[in-house]
């Protein structure tokens, strides 16, 4: 590097400075935050999906990570969630993934099992219970326990029920590969069938896979085996945690910070992307700007893993404030991308950093 390149890498904004794990570059620390479309036919992705993540691509993030993808139908939030269980449906992502990548962005995507959330109708329709009489199906979880009044209860997973689950997150790791995809998450937040089994508000089992922490890790640890037989070692994973329940006698940060040592530990997880809440009915903090932002920090600082941060982040200062105080290495964004595809091309210009269009789009006004 000669010495004016190095002086201008030094003076760009970390947000957007290159941030590598394994063998994957981003040109940038924005990450397109995993958001559900509900818009899929039988796990199938679709022209939305092209759209939708190509247009965040094209509008400068550097990782694009695909909604909540779905290992088995049963494990769906809805029956119009994506699903990657199919070879059809692996094969759907193909051109997905290729557009991503022809816009200089990390293709990513995150697997998924709702466990006892399952089997309801779009939020837009109200988020309503399908009972099997009418269509649904029976969910899975940690035990027979809902999720919530006037939802099925599930299925309480046996052993060989896990391993079952195990395996069907590593098929789906497996069509992730040969799709293209570059960095795989592993959902286990949001009340979803792995968060459930992590809390002891959700499981009460008194086997191997609950009781204390390290019980109710077990079948996560499980899962990351199992992906990572099918998922290469140059290839980073990552995992979304609930940091905190919100609910007394719920996971707190501390246990988080725990799990966070265990992942890191296994030397085969690069980055827990730090959430919160969904388990159940919660009494939530002030839903203030960057308000999850100390779960990142925390898990950063004690656990010595990888982390991003989500939540509420807005304004490209803010952002780049998150980086610059050592609270996080990426910044992973929702609602404010899905108002704005375009918002890490603002942020480029806020913060001064080069801001690269697409030849097709070099006229535009940024």
């Amino acid at each position: 590097m000669t010495q004016t390149s190095a002086a201008q890498a030094a003076a760009r904004p970390l947000l957007f400075s290159p941030a590598t794990f394994r063998s994957v570059t981003a040109r940038n620390r924005i990450v397109v935050s995993p958001m559900c479309q509900y818009s899929a036919t039988d796990g199938v992705p679709n022209a939305w999906h092209m759209q939708h993540l190509g247009a965040r691509a094209a509008g400068g993030a550097g990782i694009v990570m695909a909604e909540a993808t779905h290992v088995s139908p049963i494990s769906r939030i809805t029956p119009r969630c994506l699903g990657l269980w199919s070879e059809e449906q692996r094969d759907a992502f193909k051109p997905i993934v290729a557009m991503i990548e022809q816009l200089g962005a990390v293709p990513a995507i995150q697997l998924a099992h709702a466990g006892r959330k399952a089997c309801t109708t779009p939020p837009w329709e109200g988020s309503k219970p399908i009972p099997p009489a009418a269509g649904g199906w029976v969910p899975e979880g940690p035990t027979a326990e809902p999720h919530a009044p006037g939802h099925t209860p599930p299925h309480a997973l046996t052993a060989a029920d896990i391993a079952r689950v195990a395996a069907e997150f590593a098929a789906s790791a497996r069509r992730a590969r040969e799709a293209g995809f570059r960095i795989a998450e592993i959902h286990a937040a949001h009340g979803y069938l792995l968060h459930t089994f992590l809390s002891p508000v959700s499981n009460t089992r008194n086997d191997e896979y609950g009781g204390d922490l390290a019980g109710r890790m077990r079948a996560l640890m499980q899962v990351i085996d199992a992906v990572r037989t099918e998922w290469p070692a140059d290839l980073p994973l990552f995992v979304r945690l609930s940091c905190s329940d919100w609910i007394e006698g719920g996971n707190t940060v501390a246990e988080a910070v725990e799990i966070g040592r265990a992942l890191k530990a296994r030397g085969d997880v690069d980055l827990v992307d730090c959430s919160s809440g969904g388990l159940a009915q919660q009494t939530l903090p002030p839903l203030v700007p960057g308000y999850q932002v100390p779960f990142a920090e925390a898990l950063r600082r004690d656990a010595g893993i990888a982390t991003g941060a989500v939540g509420m982040i807005t304004t490209p200062e803010q952002a780049e404030a998150v980086l610059a105080e050592g609270k996080a290495d990426l910044i992973f964004l929702a609602r404010i991308l899905l108002a704005d595809p375009a918002w890490p091309l603002r942020a480029a210009k806020a913060l001064g950093a080069p801001v690269v269009l697409p030849p097709q789009y070099q006229r535009a006004t940024v």
